[in-house]
């Protein structure tokens, strides 16, 4: 077919360009801020008269072969600065040509659900949405600067060079989703730096192979979800940073990341359970890094990270650490890092205690490790009931819990101060004086404090009043930190 009926002359122009690809431009607009701008910009665009106007049927036809190409060039539709009425409709089509619309204004939304397509640019475009659920491009997808009005909706579409959406503005329609991909693949890029979205962005299920990047960019969702996308598969990095804000919940449960996932910005979702929902995911490296203190619950619980990086001046208050493994830790030290997993709003929970510790071992940080043990028992001591943390108490004061078997050494010397002085001030009578040895206060007051005596002056005086009390309570001292000592040695020797 070589024509199409009753063309407008504007029509005319795209008709004759189309076998040799050539731009037609049909008017001006600025562009201010990286945006379409002033009395030509695109959102103005229905008060554009006839010689800017296209009929949407007239692209369908030339993307579907009404127009004969000629040979010897490739024919593409290259439009700028129009007016698209009606319908952009090819639903289940196969289209063999580029489609390329810059600075356009569509009156209705874009259906392309189910169609094979070359690559399609519709950049600093107006309009209101576009479906292309099962889409399939041979090229890349590009709504780069462009104001959509309603929802994307791309679901189970494949990419084979990219989705960009750099500086795109979305603003949802019902309320939902600005952005609904589900299962899409993308085997470059996919690429929303600088993009302004209001509603949800759902990528569940996805598959990006060549990296997500959304630098700059802001998700606006309160009170739900700004990023969906559980189950998402990223190869290579993720990016939220240079300035990235999420108004709304980020969720990422169940995602696995082979390469670095970078999250700084800010995050702002308090009226939702979480702010930062990224447990079960599988993450090669990790930098949570934001510009502020995350407004809001985060989660790592039982995700896999191989190094994690972060910023102890942005933990948030409530921090769900329990299951998260991995295998470097930077960022902060000893102190910080005891500090970082008392955040569950659950209370206690040992895991991130044993996993801290395990870490520090494995970097060759004993005493570290030691000191992080030593932060689990007296946490786990708060949940206990009152015979529990009475003789958690007495342990900790004791011998730290067994970690520090310096302080049994150091009561035990006071007390044998003490019993030395005091003895030596009241000795005790003699209970055999033609057989008792030489009293010696040092040599009592150790035996009292032995629960084996080793000297043999315990049996050979009783001591009289008041000392008689301080000698009881010696014994009974004695008793109790070798009672710590050994419980405190089983606790730390004991196989982990």
């Amino acid at each position: 077919m070589g024509r199409f009926p009753r063309l407008t002359k504007a029509e005319r122009k795209l008709w004759n360009a189309f076998p040799t690809g050539r731009l037609v431009e049909l008017g001006p607009f600025e562009i201010r801020a990286g945006r379409p701008a002033g009395a030509n910009a695109p959102t103005d665009g229905h008060t554009w008269g006839p010689n800017r106007t296209i009929r949407a049927e007239v692209i369908t036809q030339l993307l579907l072969g009404a127009r004969d190409d000629g040979g010897g060039a490739a024919p593409a539709l290259r439009l700028r600065g129009a007016r698209i009425t009606g319908r952009l409709s090819i639903v289940g089509g196969t289209i063999p040509y580029e489609l390329v619309l810059s600075g356009c204004h569509l009156d209705e939304p874009i259906q392309l659900t189910g169609s094979a397509t070359r690559t399609i640019r519709l950049t600093d475009c107006h309009f209101p949405g576009l479906s292309g659920g099962g889409m399939r491009v041979a090229g890349h997808l590009s709504l780069s600067g462009s104001h959509v009005t309603g929802t994307v909706r791309v679901s189970r579409a494949q990419f084979e060079s990219g989705l960009w959406l750099g500086g795109t503005k979305v603003v949802s329609d019902d309320g939902e989703w600005a952005l609904y991909a589900n299962s899409i693949v993308v085997d470059s890029g996919m690429y929303m730096r600088n993009a302004d979205l209001t509603g949800g962005v759902s990528l569940v299920g996805s598959r990006l192979n060549g990296g997500f990047f959304l630098d700059g960019a802001t998700l606006r969702n309160p009170g739900k979800d700004a990023l969906t996308a559980d189950n998402m598969v990223v190869e290579d990095s993720m990016r939220c940073t240079g300035g990235f804000q999420a108004s709304g919940c980020v969720r990422l449960r169940g995602a696995r990341v082979n390469g670095t996932l970078a999250f700084g910005g800010s995050f702002r979702s308090p009226d939702t359970r979480y702010a930062l929902h990224a447990s079960h995911m599988e993450v090669r490296e990790l930098s949570l890094t934001p510009s502020e203190p995350i407004d809001g619950v985060v989660t790592l619980a039982h995700t896999t990270v191989g190094t994690l990086h972060d910023s102890p001046g942005t933990w948030p208050d409530k921090l769900r650490l329990n299951g998260l493994t991995y295998d470097r830790l930077r960022g902060s030290g000893v102190a910080r890092r005891i500090e970082w997993v008392t955040r569950d709003p659950e209370g206690f929970r040992p895991q991130p205690y044993e996993q801290l510790a395990a870490w520090y071992l494995s970097d060759g940080n004993d005493a570290l490790a030691r000191r992080a043990q030593l932060a689990k028992l007296r946490a786990r001591r708060q949940t206990q009931g009152l015979g529990g943390r009475i003789w958690g108490r007495l342990l900790d004061a004791a011998v730290g819990y067994g970690y520090r078997p310096w302080l049994a050494g150091m009561w035990f010397a006071l007390l044998l101060a003490v019993g030395t002085v005091v003895f030596a001030l009241n000795p005790p009578r003699a209970l055999k004086p033609a057989e008792s040895p030489d009293f010696n206060s040092f040599a009592y007051s150790f035996d009292l404090l032995l629960p084996i005596p080793a000297f043999g002056q315990r049996e050979m005086f009783d001591p009289a009043g008041w000392t008689q009390w301080l000698a009881y309570g010696l014994i009974v001292c004695g008793w109790i930190l070798a009672t710590a000592l050994i419980a405190g040695a089983t606790r730390v020797l004991r196989p982990q």
